[in-house]
């Protein structure tokens, strides 16, 4: 199971998922550009010690990132507002790309369409959606859950 963050904007979120990803053993995946320096106080602050404990694989652009995905045989699991079937009702596989869109944005018809599932988790009318971190929290454990991941004592 992989988790692949397009063009991320917000530093904290990118660094709260790349935490979440080190405690799960779980890589992480960058499609730049992103929308701030691994400098960033705010990402280093997020992310903690933590950094120095997940794989992270950065990939130049969304071709790269495609011709590497392609190659490694994964499917790209789209977590967006738009999707077409609720996260709770996919049948994840463990080397499935769970792939989140910019804060801001989203990602561009053209990576959507591109993506093997679009899931989407409900919530209550009126409300636009989640943080990206949550999101990526509870799509990565249900994913987790069903593929039989263990995880250390």
């Amino acid at each position: 199971m992989r988790i692949a963050l397009f063009q991320p904007d917000i530093p904290q979120n990118t660094g709260t998922i790349l935490r979440l990803c080190a405690c799960l053993n779980v890589e992480a995946h960058i499609i730049e550009p992103a929308g701030f320096p691994v400098s960033d106080r705010h990402f280093r602050r997020a992310g903690m010690d933590y950094l120095d404990q997940v794989t992270i694989l950065r990939h130049d652009s969304w071709s790269k990132f495609e011709l590497w995905r392609r190659e490694n045989g994964c499917r790209l699991i789209l977590l967006t507002t738009k999707g077409e079937q609720r996260y709770l009702d996919h049948r994840y596989r463990p080397s499935d790309v769970l792939l989140l869109g910019r804060e801001s944005a989203g990602v561009p018809a053209e990576v959507a369409a591109a993506a093997d599932a679009r899931l989407v988790i409900p919530i209550q009318p009126g409300l636009r959606s989640l943080n990206v971190a949550m999101a990526a929290a509870m799509v990565l454990g249900e994913a987790l859950r069903q593929t039989g991941a263990e995880m250390k004592d």
